[in-house]
């Protein structure tokens, strides 16, 4: 028998999480391995990145064996601008501190009328611009927010202009399924390239073929590389470990994540859909008895399929079923479903903030503020995300 660890972790799980208890109703914070490291050179900092040859966030090596690489960029970089809408402030604000900048100013403010007006405090004429807004509930007000800041920075000279989405609403509605259906995805991405934007950055499009939507550049970013660290902190045999997708559509999804979990093998739950947010769970495909098995969706929704499936999962005989998803949409009946004891700890990303009262014992938030504000530095200095072990983000 042997433990479960990845060869490292690009995040510093144990200096915020001690075991399961005391992750639940805590944020935690993606921390680089050590403090950044300035230049005698530039003056400019370099970020302490961890690789062993395998270009993989999970694949690092122990803490005598760092290797420092540069980066081009400074803490005074006047050319790079980062502004947040109102959906999620406290991610911007982590991402921006992380990357050693402060928020833009920006006035956004609804009228009686319920109508929304943005205007930006700062000069952004010539500037890269970045507006991190997810179009997360309610949808279509966050949605037209992010819009009207793009057209607002357009309007102000602002020389590049990409939209921040950790959350891409109306990314389910990708494809006909039924006659005389809307593609409302297709839809979204016209919205944000008309309104002026010049580049998206989104983490876990429900589909891939999302990206072929836009008419401009996407570069999207996995969430599961903060998931998987977390998961390599905590104690599960790997004899033991199996990954659960929870639909067959998402069966690409967890053999990925399943090969990095010390390949870990796969078993699938096969439900019928009768209508929308409604799921039915017929059977599963695998073997589940005795073990640990960690479910992986890129959302939770109103938390149907997933805890039909869990239920399923005790059924089979599975000794303790996780939950790992990136985007916690958490609709009504989501948290009654997720807290009933169907799941030993529910692990999800912040790219959707978490009402405080929706909180539960099982609950665990990562942060994807490193993640995002890394990706954001390599787009602006233009480097490829095949540098070193930044190769999964996909950026080209």
């Amino acid at each position: 028998m042997t433990s479960l660890a990845l060869p490292g972790s690009f995040l510093d799980v144990n200096k915020t999480c001690h075991g399961r208890h005391a992750a639940r109703n805590s944020i935690i914070r993606c921390n680089v391995a050590e403090p950044l490291m300035f230049s005698k050179e530039n003056g400019r900092p370099g970020i302490p990145l961890q690789v062993n040859g395998d270009p993989s966030f999970t694949n690092l090596l122990n803490a005598n064996q760092l290797r420092r690489f540069p980066v081009a960029h400074g803490h005074n970089d006047t050319r790079l601008r980062i502004f947040s809408g109102t959906a999620n402030p406290a991610l911007s604000q982590e991402i921006a501190s992380n990357m050693g900048l402060e928020l833009g100013k920006i006035m956004i403010k609804r009228f009686a009328d319920g109508e929304i007006y943005v205007q930006l405090q700062e000069s952004v004429r010539g500037c890269d611009v970045y507006l991190v807004q997810p179009t997360c509930p309610p949808a279509n007000e966050n949605l037209m927010e992010l819009l009207i800041m793009i057209d607002a920075c357009r309007r102000a000279s602002a020389k590049n202009i990409t939209a921040v989405v950790p959350y891409f609403g109306y990314a389910r509605a990708d494809r006909k399924t039924q006659g005389r259906e809307s593609i409302a995805a297709k839809l979204v991405a016209n919205l944000i390239t008309e309104a002026g934007a010049d580049r998206v950055l989104a983490c876990d499009l429900h589909s891939g073929q999302s990206m072929g939507y836009f008419d401009i550049p996407v570069d999207h970013v996995p969430g599961q590389p903060v998931i998987l660290d977390y998961l390599a902190s905590k104690t599960i045999c790997s004899d033991d470990l199996v990954v659960v997708s929870p639909d067959v559509g998402g069966v690409a999804r967890a053999r990925a994540f399943a090969k990095k979990l010390s390949d870990a093998p796969l078993a699938i739950v096969d439900k019928r859909r009768h209508g929308h947010n409604v799921a039915e769970v017929m059977n599963l495909i695998g073997d589940v008895r005795g073990k640990v098995a960690v479910m992986v969706d890129d959302m939770i929704d109103t938390a149907g399929t997933i805890a039909k499936g869990a239920a399923l999962l005790h059924q089979e005989g599975a000794r303790e079923v996780y939950a790992c998803t990136t985007h916690a949409v958490f609709s009504p009946p989501a948290i009654e479903r997720l807290s009933s004891g169907l799941f030993q700890e529910v692990i999800i990303t912040n790219t959707i903030p978490v009402a405080e009262q929706n909180y539960f014992p099982q609950l665990t938030i990562l942060s994807v503020a490193n993640l995002l504000g890394e990706t954001i530095w390599r787009v602006h200095d233009d480097c490829a995300g095949g540098f070193e072990p930044y190769s999964s983000l996909g950026i080209d």
